[in-house]
């Protein structure tokens, strides 16, 4: 995207009678605007904010008011077991059941319809047991429907649970959906949980573009799945038809606990709201022989190595540089099978999150792998190079969006890359504000 501050797209949200959508078709046009201002939000009784509680997701204002968008139509329905109401029923039995509405295809991202496969672990097609529909994986041997998987679909809906950080692979598998299908997209909004009023990290270089990463967006987004659709249509990242059904009720600056939704893992290794808030940081260890926590029993939480036998003095270095909103302590595990270090009994960082509001986990994450460099600058190493379609790139670079962050952290210099990124957080921050639907 330009520097440039776009033109705004959109007016001011308002109140309207028959229908929450928000119609986006092509890359620019806007043919209808009518998100509602949400009411003001009063108190519950016991809770201690007055934005507590009554967070409505997309899928029940599109059965209260915008039905329409769907009724008469061939459904074909992207989600997982994340996709339900606040009652805790499936978007994939609520559409079933809705009428007038036949779902005719169920799409599956990484980790499956049920959302149980491990990461990266292929899936294939099958038949929803409930419903008897057809179940399309997207996270096989293709990454988007193919033209027979379409032939009985009018129209897509899509309904997961994000977790607000470009590496996760749910919002680039709609993204890669919408350009590819050529149909009308319906994207039915849920909450950023870590909240959608918060920016950090590098936008993405697209010559590092993968499924952990489509388009130039910054690492902790700030958005809702919504606006991110909303926001690559508008500036013409996205050549797609997209009709976003908005929250009511929703803030910003709310955390997923404050919504009132229940919570759902929205995968199996994220299952705390701290861990979804130290995932956009120590994701990286994703990306080298140091285990970001898989196999234990806080993922993403607890990073460590065989080699780390200097795990207290590691987690003092840390501790000394005061980072806002966490704490690090020591411990070890036995990893499960499977995964990095499976079988052994490992030293290990705990991540303690001691102030959620001032939590910086891009910048967590970096100063982690400096200091695990810095401790054992010949045992730490960066992952084996992986294929993509841009050629042969290492899997830390495909999980930063760049080649920055190897060098500056082989060479001491992450200071500088922190400030950089910093920057290019703020400049995102003013590019996503035509295209935001929530206060």
């Amino acid at each position: 995207p330009s520097p440039a501050m776009p033109r705004p797209l959109f007016p001011r949200p308002r109140r309207h009678r028959a229908s929450s959508a928000v119609r986006l078709f092509g890359a620019a046009a806007l043919l209808a605007v009518t998100v509602p201002a949400p009411a003001p939000l009063r108190a519950q009784p016991g809770t201690a904010a007055a934005t507590q509680g009554r967070v409505m997701p997309g899928i029940e204002v599109l059965l209260r008011d915008s039905l329409h968008l769907v009724k008469g139509k061939r459904v074909g329905l992207l989600t997982n077991h994340s996709g339900r109401d606040r009652a805790g029923t499936s978007t994939v039995d609520l559409l079933h059941t809705a009428p007038g509405v036949t779902l005719t295809a169920l799409y599956g991202p990484e980790h499956g319809i049920r959302g149980e496969a491990k990461a990266g672990e292929k899936i294939a097609n099958a038949v929803d047991a409930k419903t008897g529909v057809k179940v399309y994986s997207l996270y096989g041997a293709v990454e988007t429907p193919t033209p027979d998987m379409l032939k009985d679909v009018d129209v897509l809906v899509y309904d997961i649970q994000d977790v607000g950080a470009r590496v996760y692979t749910y919002q680039w598998t709609l993204a890669l959906t919408a350009a590819a299908a050529k149909k009308p997209i319906i994207v039915l909004d849920r909450p950023n949980p870590i909240r959608a009023d918060r920016f950090e990290g590098n936008i993405l270089d697209l010559r590092f573009r993968s499924l952990v990463g489509q388009h130039a967006v910054a690492l902790r987004y700030g958005l809702t799945v919504g606006e991110l659709m909303q926001y690559l249509v508008g500036t013409k990242a996205l050549d797609a038809q997209v009709t976003v059904v908005p929250m009511q009720n929703y803030r910003r600056s709310m955390w997923y606990d404050q919504t009132g939704l229940p919570r759902v893992n929205p995968s199996p290794n994220l299952r705390t709201l701290d861990a979804e808030l130290l995932y956009p940081g120590t994701v990286f260890f994703e990306g080298t022989n140091a285990t970001e926590g898989r196999g234990t029993d806080a993922p993403f939480q607890l990073i460590g190595a065989d080699y780390l036998t200097d795990h207290v003095a590691v987690a003092a270095s840390l501790n000394a540089l005061a980072l806002p909103g966490v704490r690090f302590d020591t411990a070890t595990r036995t990893i499960e099978a499977g995964y990095k270090f499976g079988g052994k009994t490992i030293p290990m960082i705990k991540v303690s999150v001691t102030d959620r509001n001032a939590v910086r986990p891009v910048e967590l994450g970096i100063r982690m792998l400096r200091a695990f460099k810095a401790a054992h600058p010949k045992e730490f190493a960066w992952r084996e190079p992986s294929v993509n379609a841009a050629g042969r790139i290492k899997g830390i670079d495909r999980l930063a969006g760049t080649d920055q962050l190897t060098r500056a952290v082989d060479d001491g210099t992450v200071d500088a890359l922190i400030a950089q990124w910093d920057a290019e957080a703020a400049r995102f921050a003013n590019l996503v504000k035509p295209y935001l639907l929530y206060r």
